[in-house]
């Protein structure tokens, strides 16, 4: 089965998650793959949910009751249950990225900073929590926390990048409390919004890159994977803070400087996130991706 699904595992990753698959080619070869196929079920939920499929609940029904120790069935919980023989897959946080997938399918509104956390705990948190799991830890109190704070981290770069895709789709996942207080996410007028929303997501990576010394492997992945995706941020600034509409854009080049430039420096020790180190991996819609 696993012959057979990493194909389309691989390329899916290279086609919808260039970012993450740069950082993937600095994985281990022992793990690599296993991360493709991790991803490719993370990313086809997220679609079937995104999309409209009308298979989508009976989707994540299977992988819930996979969950819950019954028989895999379907292709997503099969694969998970194969990844289950070689790693210690969290099937308590794969519940709740499937919760996260409901909310999207009730249309869930986000009215306050706690639901778009906890959102983002469900659809990106949890998927940092598998990766962690998969990649192996020296310490799980610690590591997986900190995975968690680094998937939030991304999933709200996602929120910020995609604002007018989503508003266009008639999703809104910056807190409506919080617009309400700063005034508008209408393009020219976000400013105030976006510096709150991205120093929200700056101090996620903070607290997530200091667990990247608790993996036992594809540390360097991860750390080159968040700087590249914090990079968008950083594009948001640059383009104005949304004074026009559109999605920032980091360009390749500018990726894997960025991702290298987070290589070459010290490694941040861990448990003191003041120490100077490395700065900071989905949805699938928001993967690594988150989501992946």
């Amino acid at each position: 089965m696993r012959a057979s699904e990493l194909p389309e595992a691989r390329a899916t990753t290279r086609r919808v998650a260039r970012t993450f698959a740069l950082a993937c080619r600095l994985l281990p070869r022992a793990v690599r793959d296993d991360v493709y196929l991790l991803y490719l079920v993370f990313r086809n939920l997220d679609d079937a949910v995104d999309d409209g499929h009308a298979d989508a609940p009976e989707r994540l029904a299977a992988v819930e009751a996979w969950c819950a120790g019954g028989a895999p069935r379907g292709r997503e919980a099969t694969i998970l249950a194969d990844l289950a023989t070689r790693h210690p897959i969290p099937r308590e946080a794969l519940a709740d990225f499937c919760a996260g997938m409901r909310d999207d399918l009730d249309g869930r509104r986000v009215e306050t900073e706690e639901d778009l956390d906890r959102y983002c705990y469900r659809v990106a948190g949890t998927v940092g929590i598998v990766m962690a799991r998969v990649l192996g830890t020296t310490d799980d109190e610690r590591a997986l926390p900190a995975a968690a704070a680094l998937g939030k981290a991304m999933q709200r770069t996602n929120v910020l990048r995609d604002i007018d895709e989503d508003g266009a789709n008639g999703r809104v996942y910056v807190p409506r409390r919080t617009v309400e207080r700063l005034g508008s996410l209408e393009p020219g007028r976000r400013e105030p919004v976006l510096r709150d929303q991205i120093a929200r997501a700056d101090a996620l990576y903070e607290e997530g890159l200091v667990g990247v010394t608790y993996l036992r492997s594809g540390g360097r992945a991860i750390t080159a994977a968040a700087a590249m995706y914090r990079e968008i941020l950083r594009q948001i600034e640059r383009d104005g803070y949304g004074r026009s509409p559109g999605r920032a854009v980091v360009s390749g080049r500018r990726k894997v400087v960025v991702g290298a430039s987070a290589l070459a420096r010290p490694q941040r020790a861990a448990g003191n996130p003041g120490s100077g180190g490395r700065p900071g991996p989905g949805r699938p819609h928001g993967l690594p991706a988150g989501r992946p």
